[in-house]
């Protein structure tokens, strides 16, 4: 793997630990609402089909493509269940290590500050371990993660990713 390796987190009210094969089973009741996927396309996958991709994922991207991939799930630890995920695609730039972030709440989770909680403490051990430029793609329409965003000191750029807007700590 290009980058850190994840390891686990805590916040006040959260655990985020390093994505395993077995996180398949709970989070499949996490993630099974079409209404996550309003801007992200695509649909819930089965326990199955959610088995097979943390197993893609846990195995990371072939070495040949100079990035890691992080992925937590995040634990409410007031009850260890788990809430949705953050990720980051770590990869080289010219001056030191950059990450795409994303985040993700299972919807009776949504708006108790779980994904800016858990997205802040993956962006402090990320700068912690060398990562410097942080973005986030975004759909327009998407007013909650653009929210996170704001929270976490990233603004929309003019760039445009997928359709998606790029967000970006600004430069100083």
């Amino acid at each position: 793997m290009f980058g850190p390796i994840g390891e686990i987190i805590e916040t006040q009210r959260l655990r985020l630990e390093p994505l395993a094969v077995h996180h398949a089973d709970e989070m499949a009741e996490v993630l099974d609402d079409p209404r996550l996927h309003d801007y992200i396309g695509g649909e819930p996958l089965t326990r199955d089909e959610l088995r097979a991709r943390y197993e893609r994922l846990v195995t990371g991207p072939a070495p040949f493509h100079q990035e890691g991939w992080l992925n937590w799930v995040i634990f409410r630890r007031r009850d260890d269940r788990a809430v949705g995920y953050v990720q980051a695609t770590v990869t080289p730039s010219p001056t030191a290590l950059k990450a795409s972030i994303a985040w993700v709440t299972g919807m009776p989770y949504q708006g108790f500050g779980f994904a800016t909680e858990a997205a802040g403490a993956m962006v402090g051990w990320l700068r912690a371990h060398g990562v410097t430029e942080i973005t986030a793609s975004i759909h327009p329409e998407n007013a909650s993660s653009a929210a996170v965003a704001r929270k976490l000191g990233l603004h929309p750029t003019p760039d445009v990713d997928d359709g998606e807007t790029v967000w970006r700590v600004p430069s100083s």
